[in-house]
């Protein structure tokens, strides 16, 4: 057990970052530019901040056809190129959808697909049916 426990121990002290004399673990804390909270009452609410850094977001929460909440908002923040992402979505009765050039998108089919597609929606307009085995 005590050979165990060692060998612990050295794992994280050689995992542990390494640094130099003019490194250090500790950031420099990131100010808040701006936080606005309000909660309307009945799961309403809406909030946005803004961080020196360049982060930012914005929601806002009502409610729904269902009496569920409902919410929509973006955030953003800095890429290393020192571009923004931005990204903007909606969580309602249709599920969670999120809009951003950064969200990967499918490939476009292949032209044999999309014939094979028109074909077979050909067929079912002039009532063409397969048996099911």
């Amino acid at each position: 057990m005590k050979i165990i426990l060692l060998a612990c121990m050295a794992a994280v002290a050689v995992a542990a970052p390494q640094l130099g004399q003019d490194q250090t673990l500790r950031q420099r804390p990131i100010a808040i530019l701006k936080d606005e909270r309000q909660d309307l009452g009945n799961g309403e609410f809406f909030y946005t901040f803004e961080t020196e850094n360049g982060i930012t977001e914005s929601r806002r929460g009502y409610r729904g056809s269902k009496d569920q909440i409902n919410m929509e908002g973006s955030y953003s923040f800095p890429l290393p190129d020192g571009t923004f992402a931005e990204v903007r979505y909606v969580a309602d009765e249709n599920g969670f959808r999120a809009e951003s050039p950064l969200i990967p998108t499918p490939h476009p089919l292949p032209a044999h697909a999309i014939e094979q597609i028109r074909f077979a929606e050909e067929q079912r307009a002039r009532g063409v049916t397969w048996p099911d085995y």
